[in-house]
């Protein structure tokens, strides 16, 4: 945690991380939990919590669950309000996951005019990376404006080396340097990658280019008497490769919090009948201290049949809630399109405002 910790801090030139875990100041565990890891597996790791938890109060319960039984009916309320919270809490997504989807319905005219738009903007792309077609993959796509990114920052670096202004030399150097690094990284990433995976837009995400953005027309504007027409075309040409990364990464995103949308839906109504089936066998059946006897292992048979339950009943639910932790983490790191900071920094106090 603590290496993480230095690590989520800005570079010494104020510079922030390339990578999202240091922009964000989370640790590499916590980004792991949040983003990368399988759904199926977060949601795994909190059933197994959910599992312990009822095990270890059944053994350390003073007062027996069986003797519990005998003078009322906890398992029969708990489970009562399980059916019901299963229930309702599977109608409710998927009525919201139909009004989210349903944005893809539309007349013919929306639906033309969503495609014309997607048309003109791949057009726009090829124009800029010189190429006849773009890559229809995601993946492939947003590499290949990171390739055109990174060719015209060494542009940008040859423009540089002729000017007399040896500041600007070194600044547009580093800020190269950073560029072709990070996009280096980020192209190796989403190599091969196939859209529906996490791995194209967690990829997406490290590749800092809002900041790239702002850094070039900040070099651009506090050296513009030091600029030739070659410089300043160079510093052109790769803000508009940069500003296509960012409505590219954005319907990607779009997209697949679609996508993840629908596997959660398929996810919970195949989770929601063993789900219902369980918590309504225990309220019919297992509402007696000598239907279940016997122990396991020193612990109570009753208590075993009860966490494991516990975690059917629960299975919807924490699929919801690993689902929806990547898409909100996402949302929130992403809710700015282009060169703006929704983050804590001290960057304010180097902007001169008065230049």
């Amino acid at each position: 945690m603590g290496a993480d910790a230095a690590d989520a801090t800005d570079d010494d030139d104020g510079q922030p991380g390339d990578k999202m875990y240091k922009r964000i100041g989370e640790s590499r565990s916590k980004i792991w939990l949040l983003l990368d890891a399988d759904r199926r597996l977060v949601a795994g790791i909190g059933l197994a919590l959910v599992f312990v938890a009822f095990l270890v109060a059944g053994v350390a319960d003073p007062a027996p669950l069986r003797q519990a039984m005998a003078t009322n009916d906890p398992i029969e309320t708990l489970f009562e309000e399980y059916v019901a919270a299963v229930i309702t809490g599977v109608t409710l997504v998927l009525t919201l996951n139909q009004l989210i989807l349903s944005q893809e319905l539309g007349a013919v005219g929306d639906q033309r005019e969503r495609m014309e738009g997607a048309m003109e903007f791949r057009e726009d792309v090829e124009d800029a990376i010189d190429a006849p077609i773009s890559p229809p993959e995601p993946a492939a796509f947003l590499r290949a404006i990171i390739d055109v990114t990174q060719t015209r920052a060494e542009e940008l670096r040859e423009a540089v080396a002729d000017c007399e202004d040896d500041q600007l030399e070194r600044r547009t150097e580093e800020y190269v340097d950073s560029l072709v690094d990070n996009a280096e990284a980020v192209g190796e990433r989403l190599e091969g990658e196939q859209f529906g995976s996490f791995a194209v837009l967690f990829a997406a995400l490290d590749f800092n280019y809002s900041w790239k953005i702002y850094e070039a027309r900040r070099l651009r504007n506090e050296y513009a008497d030091s600029l030739t027409d070659e410089t300043e075309a160079a510093f052109d040409a790769i803000g508009e490769a940069l500003e296509f990364f960012g409505p590219a990464r954005e319907h990607f995103k779009t997209l697949y919090f679609q996508w993840e949308l629908a596997d959660l839906s398929r996810l919970m109504l195949y989770s929601a009948v063993p789900a219902v089936l369980v918590t309504s066998l225990m309220v019919i059946y297992v509402d007696n201290p000598g239907t279940i006897t016997g122990d396991l292992l020193g612990v109570d048979n009753l208590v075993w049949t009860v966490s494991a339950a516990a975690v059917v009943a629960l299975l919807p639910f924490m699929l919801l809630l690993s689902y929806i932790l990547r898409i909100v983490t996402v949302a929130k790191r992403t809710l700015s399109i282009g060169p703006f900071i929704l983050r804590e920094t001290d960057r304010t106090e180097d902007i001169n405002w008065d230049e």
